[in-house]
């Protein structure tokens, strides 16, 4: 016997949620581009592009988390993120930081996803 569905969609609260870190990411990464104007060769040289590329990356990531494959896209730019060590060490730090935060969330949302089909969630209790 399958649970009923939630009157509310929890995921849809889970993606704002995903949606607050991508901003907030993309805010201390824009933070980074002082530090590439002063010390990375300037905002013009390969690893302000790659500041700036993360920046608009993170920003649009926010439009794709209905779809399935958000979570590689997400799993991408840190990756990105986590090589940029070698342009700015900086940047590597933060993609560490935000990995595991967003490991967090992955499993966050694999164990609401689990209770939404076994009917636990509070929304689903008659």
């Amino acid at each position: 016997m399958t649970a009923p569905a939630p009157k509310k969609d929890p995921m849809k609260g889970f993606r704002g949620i995903m949606a607050g870190t991508l901003i907030l990411e993309a805010v201390v990464v824009a933070l980074a581009l002082p530090v590439v104007a002063n010390l990375g060769g300037g905002i013009g040289s390969g690893t302000g592009y790659l500041v700036l590329g993360l920046i608009v990356a993170f920003l649009g990531t926010c439009a794709l988390l209905k779809r399935s494959w958000s979570a590689y896209v997400i799993v991408a730019l840190h990756v990105v993120m986590i090589a940029g060590w070698f342009a700015m060490v900086a940047l590597g730090i933060i993609g560490v930081v935000f990995s595991l935060v967003w490991v967090y969330l992955f499993w966050l949302r694999r164990d609401v996803a689990k209770r939404m089909a076994e009917g636990r969630l509070p929304s689903q209790q008659q």
